[in-house]
């Protein structure tokens, strides 16, 4: 199998602060779902960060999508975010745009045609079960029913992995299994490898998946 992440030695910390990962050594596979879990603080979404280019490599080695982070320019970056989808806790959608065009985003970016953006947008809205909503704005729909948005925005442009950071941290029991279900099926139809950061792994999920855990700046898989 190809390997999306690659990790040797990977150091990260904040400006004039001790690393607060100070050893992460790890693969992960195409079409594997991963979760790395930890105390609060203990650098958990700053891996996560790392793997999108948020947060620069201090030390060691992280190469995601064959591409070498720690010395990836802006170019490559910005292409590798397009294969990529992020699901964040706080949603980050764009409060100034509906529902629908929040969903189509990453397509607008990529340069699709509006009626595909539409379409794509219109079929993950189903699926989310918000397509009675395409034309709200976030700041009209609760807090489960923004991160559903942002669960369907992250899958339109099919990306290769999904990175998610406490995607239903916020969220009631029903948008919470919906944002399970997806990413289970994102997982078993496409072969899309997920990798979740999260205080605690959901006991309702079928799929195998792995377990990381970070303690004291240190990455174990748990076995």
């Amino acid at each position: 199998m190809q390997k999306v992440i690659e990790a040797a030695g990977l150091k990260l910390a904040y400006p004039r602060h001790e690393p607060v990962i100070k050893s992460a050594s790890f693969e992960v596979e195409t079409g594997e779902f991963v979760f790395i879990t930890g105390a609060s603080g203990s650098g958990k979404s700053t891996l996560l960060k790392s793997m999108y280019g948020s947060m620069p490599i201090y030390g060691g080695e992280l190469q995601v999508g064959g591409i070498d982070m720690g010395s990836i320019s802006g170019s490559k970056l910005y292409k590798l975010r397009r294969h990529i989808g992020i699901i964040f806790q706080d949603y980050k959608l764009i409060r100034e745009w509906n529902v629908e065009k929040n969903v189509m985003l990453p397509l607008i970016i990529s340069g699709f045609p509006k009626d595909v953006c539409r379409a794509q947008a219109q079929k993950l809205l189903t699926h989310v079960k918000l397509s009675h909503k395409s034309d709200k704005y976030p700041m009209e729909l609760s807090g489960g029913e923004q991160q559903r948005v942002a669960m369907a925005r992250a899958l339109a442009h099919n990306p290769f992995l999904i990175l998610a950071d406490e995607p239903t941290g916020n969220l009631d029991d029903y948008s919470s299994q919906v944002v399970w279900d997806l990413l289970e099926r994102a997982n078993e139809e496409l072969d899309t490898t997920i990798l979740v950061v999260t205080h605690h792994i959901p006991e309702m999920l079928s799929a195998n998946y792995r377990h990381l855990m970070i303690e004291n700046g240190v990455l174990y898989e748990i076995h």
